[in-house]
């Protein structure tokens, strides 16, 4: 597979992991839609699924060409480079446009995943008693992880490294929002923003030549976080993979489905009309990050006015399909050529 990609089709596999990226960052979007949507969700998962005890003996013994064709290492290295850039510039832009423009953000994604839906389930055709019953219990799911409560934010080494294993839930099964999850698991702030800028702070001061960082108990104490989310993301992320292969082989209808409920399921999350609930002292005072902003913890969603303001967001709802639909002819178009 690796070898039969061009120049254009490497670009735009770094384009899709941007794309993967940013969703992963977002609350309620998942990376793994774009994964799916975008035709290569199962070579990624194939890919993932390689890094076993196989590659870790090539790898123990010096064979790293080996151990790099064997796990795919072409795909997954312009994919991860993606996403890290992606980590550092695309989503720091979102950021910016959920803060200013957050209704069309949210209307945007909604239509993505509305064609998201169509797209996954358009070509699906296997359905009978146990995969609408799939169906059935991935939309309950999505729909009742989207009215739960959050937890208190939670330093524990341990319970950080768990928060590592589920949050790339996001990348692996479509639907499953990671970011989402870490807002209800209390640990949003903390591991994707806090530990981040703290990782970035330390860089920046490196490169010039400062290390009085180590004297800095709070920056040590994030960095460790960091370290430990880290390595909790990608011992979920190889787990949920092996888990994944398995079931796609031998029960792929079943996932299939369930996966198109959970992302029934998540259009609630991404309800682009809703008011945000922030955390609250006991006297009504807000209480703030360690950047000074307000702490997310839920939201209240409505139904919308017929107003300009709604017709404009019913727009980039539309814009979202369109998007989505265009990739699905790109994929498709990617296919054929290699075909």
């Amino acid at each position: 597979m690796q070898s039969t990609r061009t120049l254009k089709d490497r670009i735009f596999l770094v384009i899709k992991g941007l794309g993967m990226g940013a969703a992963n960052k977002v609350p309620g979007v998942s990376g793994g839609v774009v994964a799916f949507v975008a035709g290569f969700y199962e070579e990624f998962i194939y890919s993932l699924q390689r890094v076993n005890k196989t590659a870790l003996k090539l790898l123990l013994n010096g064979r790293f060409k080996s151990f790099y064709r064997y796990i795919n290492g072409k795909f997954l290295s312009l994919l991860f480079l993606g996403m890290i850039v992606s980590y550092f510039s695309v989503s720091k832009i979102l950021d910016y446009f959920i803060k200013h423009y957050e209704l069309y953000v949210w209307s945007l994604f909604f239509g993505m995943i509305i064609g998201s839906i169509y797209y996954i389930n358009k070509d699906f055709k296997d359905w009978n008693f146990k995969s609408i019953v799939s169906l059935i219990i991935g939309i309950s799911l999505g729909i009742a992880i989207s009215f739960l409560d959050p937890a208190m934010e939670n330093d524990n080494l341990f319970f950080v490294f768990f928060c590592g294993i589920i949050s790339v839930s996001g990348m692996t099964l479509p639907g499953f929002s990671g970011s989402f999850i870490l807002i209800l698991l209390g640990n949003y702030i903390l591991l994707l923003v806090d530990s981040v800028n703290a990782l970035y702070d330390t860089f920046s001061e490196i490169i010039t030549g400062d290390f009085s960082f180590l004297q800095n108990e709070v920056r040590i104490r994030l960095l460790k976080v960091l370290s430990m989310f880290t390595l909790g993301s990608v011992v979920g992320l190889v787990s949920f993979s092996h888990v994944l292969s398995y079931v796609l082989k031998h029960y792929k209808s079943i996932t299939t489905a369930s996966i198109i409920g959970f992302i029934v399921g998540s259009l609630g999350v991404v309800w682009p009309w809703k008011k945000t609930i922030y955390k609250t002292e006991i006297n009504g005072n807000f209480l703030l990050d360690s950047r000074g902003e307000k702490i997310i913890t839920n939201y209240e969603r409505f139904l919308p006015q017929l107003d300009t303001q709604t017709y404009i967001a019913i727009g980039y709802i539309i814009l979202g399909i369109i998007v989505v639909l265009a990739l699905e002819r790109y994929g498709e178009y990617t296919k054929k050529a290699h075909e």
